[in-house]
């Protein structure tokens, strides 16, 4: 199984501009979660700061009892090593083919022999589908094929934890939904830890486990899928619908005299091309391809999400109640119409001692 990547107190500036601060998460170990957040509010640093390519002034990156943040250089090379990076451009060596990109990590940290390797790479190429572009450079193909190639290159290690930034951009809406797939058939195939970092609606809503925004240099919300996509927070609920109404401007932030013309322009029925249709709401997660096992994530999430749902709103409770099944309804103690009053006992046997 992926392992748990525990966040604390983490803050990161470049000078004087704070990029975010006080940030604390977990990843919970063998689940797929996603980062949203509008353009500039350092997604992508806080990606890069997690693998250690770039170092936060305060707090902590725990991995496997390892603070990231303040370990040496040997062992965070060591760390690295469970991590498998889909960089937003690819970053692929533009002197290397594809197949010698794609090859490059495990000349790098293996002994293993070529025929190895190259059983390894082509079945790496042929699941994101570049069979048959071994010989081709980066700058001879798309920047989808790049992003698909780069994909490829992060896998080819098995990692524990993956790290993908913006794993649609140059993709078509089909390859990013075959994408999706992908993504979610890894970590039913490998149970291993998996971030997303998106603009992506879409895959916000039907691929991760867990869902965290980021904004005016704070991290808004981070938890199970069904809490955020129930969130009545307006900078959740304006980013989830696209819409201009919000806190949220062309700047990233906008002041309250700009909010208040924006809602008097749509009170006297202008038109922003929006739909007045709200998104929020849990929708089916994507699903394993038929044939793999079944996600443990789901399990783990569902027992995590059902026992803090008293704590949430009426209606969020109702969504959540609404998207179980009606055997797991029966198992968590809980129907339709009406509020849960207390934690129910996880209806999956336990193995171990571990649910």
């Amino acid at each position: 199984m992926g392992v748990e990547v525990v966040v604390e107190g983490l803050t990161k500036s470049f000078g004087k501009q704070t990029i975010w601060q006080d940030v604390t998460l977990t990843l919970p170990p063998g689940e797929v979660s996603v980062m949203l957040g509008p353009s500039g509010t350092g997604k992508s640093v806080f990606l890069k700061s997690l693998v250690g390519l770039l170092k936060p002034e305060q707090g902590k990156i725990v991995i496997n009892g390892t603070d990231l943040v303040r370990c040496s250089e040997h062992r965070l090379y060591e760390i690295r090593k469970m991590f498998g990076v889909l960089f937003q451009d690819g970053a692929l060596f533009g002197s290397m083919n594809l197949y010698d990109n794609i090859a490059f990590p495990l000349r790098e940290h293996t002994r293993k022999t070529e025929a190895e390797v190259r059983r390894i790479v082509l079945e790496k190429m042929e699941m994101v589908g570049l069979v048959g572009a071994e010989k081709k450079l980066p700058g001879e193909i798309s920047g989808g094929m790049r992003k698909r190639a780069g994909l490829a290159r992060a896998l080819v290690l098995d990692p524990e934890i993956i790290l993908c930034d913006e794993p649609d951009s140059g993709l078509d809406p089909v390859r990013t939904a075959y994408l999706s797939q992908l993504l979610i058939d890894l970590n039913a195939q490998i149970d291993a830890t998996i971030l997303i970092v998106t603009h992506n609606i879409n895959i916000a809503r039907t691929v991760p486990d867990n869902l965290g925004m980021l904004f005016r240099r704070e991290l808004v919300m981070f938890g199970p899928r069904e809490v955020l996509l129930t969130s009545d927070e307006p900078v959740v609920e304006q980013f989830l619908n696209g819409r201009r109404l919000g806190p949220i401007g062309m700047s990233e932030e906008k002041d309250t005299a700009t909010m208040a013309a924006e809602q008097a322009h749509a009170d006297a029925g202008h038109s922003d091309g929006s739909t007045s249709e709200d998104v929020r709401g849990i929708i089916p997660q994507i699903e394993p391809t038929p044939g793999l096992p079944f996600r443990d994530a789901v399990r783990r999430r569902k027992d995590r999400v059902m026992s803090i749902i008293h704590q949430l709103p009426y209606q969020a409770q109702q969504g959540i109640i609404e998207s179980l099944t009606t055997e797991e309804q029966v198992r968590y103690g809980v129907h339709v119409g009406a509020p849960a009053a207390a934690p129910a006992p996880s209806p999956w046997p336990r193995q171990g001692g571990v649910l």
